[in-house]
This record gives structure tokens, C-alpha cells and sequence, in this order.
């Protein structure tokens, strides 16, 4: 299982907030020594040293249209999946929730996985599929103007499903093989970068009630998402704890970015205002109409250039209200001369964030061993890349000592 030690505290020097709430938050080392460690064990150099934007260990044609931070995701845990491949003899892969197909595409013709790619959305489907296109005709091209490149079999893009993963069913789609061999079943690999909410949920459970799959490779995100009941908690152990109850707050909280924010602490700029602009757009809205509750406000750019009234125009007018309602420029003011208390609120939060993804990924995990399979949590990612870093990994037959390679860099 994941280590409960090695988690860096982040240093909150610089905005005048930090030190108050470092000062304040005298239970935070208990809340670093209880959480999972996110540092990854492999100790290799960045491959984003050369160029911001372009890792050192994709090739060109992987790298294009995918942005660094999801460079290094799709390596890492493509690179992870082709080992869990191999180690449990699966005969296809299948990425749910796959986007527009970047951890597919990569997994497919980079790694030569037979992959199943299983998303809800039409059009990122639409795109996903002109995106292996072109990659294969760049694959191509190379390989006429480098003839040494050998190809030892033929290229097996994604097979792109459009299809809702319903979290309470069984999903017919997700299981059928896309190969069938009179000698041998199917043996599948489920895994899902970043699936949200209950779509995590959902691969746990198709992993543990349907004997072609055989191993799980998980990354959740979105933990607000989660259904209450149903997508937590899921272990017995979990929910005979007194107070295990987690309120959307402290979930929507276990998805901020803690190692990006304490960056933005040190340097004090004026980006931290925006938690003071949305607290006050939030007692507009809650006044002008109560029943709107959470409401998703896309990012405004520029926050920071806006005075606070502008952006509570432009927040009103994202979540469907009258931008011209009429507001009380005095009592918005008087929020923010309260920035620094807000960022210290915010601070001691998010102090408790990696505790709450702890308990949740826990959960998941005695969820699984207490039906008898085998489960590690491994982080994968860099944090300062890619913050929800834990991939929950699974088998139905032991690896032994053979977990630890999973999370090993490649050469």
C-alpha cells in the first residue's frame, strides 16, 4: 500500500495570509503524517528540461496537440499499463472515458496495446478518430523517410465506442472484446485517466464482478462528483468509522492543486484575489437566487485587472443571472478589504485536502482487498505536473514484489 510518510510540506512564506495560516494550523504536520505520499519513488531528470512544452521522452508525433501536462500523464500511465499488461496476460485494454483519445492513441500505436476507447461525447469521439488519422499518416511518413525504422506488425489505432458508463449497471459495451479467439477468453485491463466522479466507481465495480477483468489501473479525479450514497464510502471498514462523512466542501477541496498553490503563496500576486471575488459573488448569487447552490463559474481571465463589481457582472452573467442586477458596490468592498482572511481560509482548506483524498482512495482501496484481490496505490505522476497523482492498481492473482516496477521510470 502507499506510504503514509515522505509528503514535503510546502512552504507558505510570502502572501501576508500564509503566515497566519500556518500559525493557525497547528494540526497540519498531523494531516501531512496521515496522508498517502505523493512523491513518486522513480528520481530521474525532468523531461521538461530542454523545452517547457515538449517532454524529452515522447516522440514528436505523440506529442502533438497534447499539452505537457498531459504529455507526462499519458507516458507515465501508458508506460504503467503495457507493464500490468504483461505481467497479467490481458489481451485488450479499455480506456474509459477517454477523451479526445490521448492515452489510447498512445497506449495503441505507441506501446502496440489492443485498445478499446469508451467515451460518452460525440465530438470529442469525432475529434479522437481524426487525431489517429493524422498520427498515422505521420507514423507512415517517417517510416518512408527513415527505412532502418522497422514495423514488426500491423498498426491498431483505438476502436473509438460512444457511450455513457452508467455507474449503477453493468455496461454490456465496456466487456466485449474486440478480438475473439476459440482457444482463449478475453482478458481485460480497465483503466481510466482522471475519470470523473462516479466513473472511477464504476470501473471498481465492473473490475470486481466480471471475471474477464482481470487488472485495474485508476486515476480518479473530481471527488465532488461522487454520488452520496454510492460513490462513497464503499469499503465496510470505511463506513463503520465514526464520522466518515464527507460533505461536498471537503471533497471539492481534495481536487485543488496544493503544491501550484503554495507556488502562488510564495510569490504574493495579485491571482490570489480571485478566492476573495468568488466569495463575494457568491453572496449575490445566494441573494438573488437562494435555490442556485455551487454553481460552476468557468474561469474569468484577467481577474486580477478587474475591480470586484466587474467580475461579479461577468460571474452572474456565466451562471445564467441578469448581469445588470443591481449591486451593492459598499458591501463589496467591504469583502474585499477581507482578502487576506479569505486566503487564509483557503489555506488551512486545502492543508486538509490530501487527508481527504487519503480517506477517499483508502476507501477504494480496502474496497477491493476486502474482496480478496490485490490492490496498491502507486504515485505516478510528478505533483507539481499532475496533482491527483495515485493511480489505484488491482489484480485478481498476486504480482508479489512484481508492483513495485510498476511505478519504475522506463529507459
Amino acid at each position: 500500500m502507499a506510504g503514509s510518510t515522505g509528503w514535503t510540506e510546502p512552504a507558505t512564506a510570502g502572501h501576508a495570509a500564509a503566515g497566519d495560516a500556518q500559525r493557525r494550523g497547528s494540526g497540519q504536520s498531523t494531516a501531512y503524517a496521515l496522508a498517502f505520499t505523493r512523491t513518486p519513488g522513480f528520481q530521474t531528470p525532468s523531461e521538461f528540461l530542454e523545452n517547457p512544452s515538449q517532454s524529452s521522452r515522447l516522440t514528436a508525433p505523440f506529442r502533438k496537440h497534447v499539452r505537457p501536462k498531459k504529455q507526462h500523464e499519458i507516458r507515465r500511465l501508458g508506460e504503467l499499463v503495457k507493464k500490468l499488461s504483461d505481467l497479467t496476460g490481458c489481451t485488450q485494454v479499455v480506456d474509459v472515458g477517454s477523451g479526445q483519445g490521448h492515452l489510447s492513441r498512445f497506449m495503441s500505436l505507441g506501446l502496440g496495446l489492443m485498445v478499446k476507447s469508451i467515451e460518452g461525447d460525440q465530438r470529442l469521439v469525432e475529434r479522437a478518430q481524426r487525431l489517429d488519422q493524422e498520427l498515422l499518416q505521420t507514423l507512415e511518413k517517417e517510416e518512408k523517410r527513415n527505412p532502418k525504422v522497422v514495423q514488426t506488425g500491423p498498426r491498431h489505432p483505438p476502436h473509438h465506442v460512444v457511450r455513457w458508463v452508467d455507474p449503477t449497471t453493468l455496461c454490456e459495451e465496456l466487456l466485449l472484446p474486440l478480438e475473439t479467439s476459440p482457444q482463449s477468453r478475453a482478458r481485460l485491463l480497465l483503466t481510466g485517466l482522471h475519470a470523473c466522479g462516479d466513473l472511477s466507481v464504476a470501473l471498481l465495480r465492473h473490475f470486481c464482478c466480471c471475471p474477464e477483468v482481470v487488472a485495474l489501473a485508476s486515476v480518479g479525479c473530481c471527488y465532488m462528483k461522487l454520488s452520496d450514497p454510492g460513490g462513497y464510502p464503499l469499503s465496510q471498514w470505511v463506513a463503520g468509522l465514526p464520522g466518515y462523512e464527507l460533505p461536498y466542501r471537503l471533497r471539492e477541496g481534495a481536487c485543488h492543486a496544493l503544491e501550484e498553490y503554495a507556488e502562488r503563496l510564495q510569490k504574493a500576486g495579485p491571482s490570489l484575489r480571485t478566492h476573495c471575488y468568488r466569495a463575494a459573488l457568491e453572496t449575490v448569487i445566494r441573494c438573488a437566487q437562494p435555490e442556485l447552490r455551487r454553481p460552476g463559474v468557468q474561469g474569468i481571465p484577467r481577474v486580477h485587472e478587474l475591480k470586484i463589481e466587474e467580475y461579479v457582472q461577468r460571474g452572474l452573467q456565466r451562471v445564467g443571472l441578469d448581469p445588470h442586477l443591481p449591486l451593492n458596490v459598499a458591501a463589496l468592498r467591504a469583502h474585499q478589504a477581507q482578502e487576506n482572511r479569505v486566503v487564509a481560509f483557503f489555506s488551512l482548506a486545502l492543508l486538509l485536502a490530501p487527508l481527504v483524498e487519503t480517506l477517499i482512495l483508502l476507501d477504494r482501496l480496502l474496497y477491493l482487498q476486502e474482496q480478496g484481490f490485490h490492490a496498491e496505490l502507486l504515485p505516478i505522476f510528478s505533483p507539481e505536473l499532475s496533482p491527483r497523482n495515485l493511480v489505484l492498481v488491482a489484480t485478481k492473482g498476486p504480482l508479489g514484489e512484481a508492483f513495485s516496477l510498476l511505478e519504475t521510470e522506463d529507459n
